[in-house]
């Protein structure tokens, strides 16, 4: 059986300051959802508010990818092993879409 590997990305003190802003924000927007559902609002209210949850998780989504390819990638790549970096990325950005 074949073990999970486990990998960490150090971040500077600014990127993380960044991502978890940006998380804490959707985790409001989730927050406030709930409330709407609980407080019977109208449902294209709610979906409104769903459809710009969508959009902040992709826009993170876009930041981390964004980092990863700056970051992680090359620095595989850099370390002599493109391919699995390149089929990394590729199967990630399939997962996305």
């Amino acid at each position: 059986m074949e073990e999970c590997e486990i990998r960490h990305k150090h971040r500077s003190a600014k990127e993380e300051k960044d991502l978890i802003s940006r998380l804490n924000r959707i985790e409001g927007q989730v927050r406030g959802v709930k409330a709407m559902v609980q407080d019977e609002r109208y449902c294209t209210d709610i979906l409104v508010q769903v459809s710009a949850i969508q959009s902040a998780l992709n826009g993170f989504s876009r930041t981390l990818l964004s980092s990863h390819v700056k970051s992680c990638v090359v620095e595989e790549i850099k370390n002599g092993d493109a391919d699995k970096a390149v089929d990394e990325l590729c199967e990630t950005i399939r997962k996305m879409l």
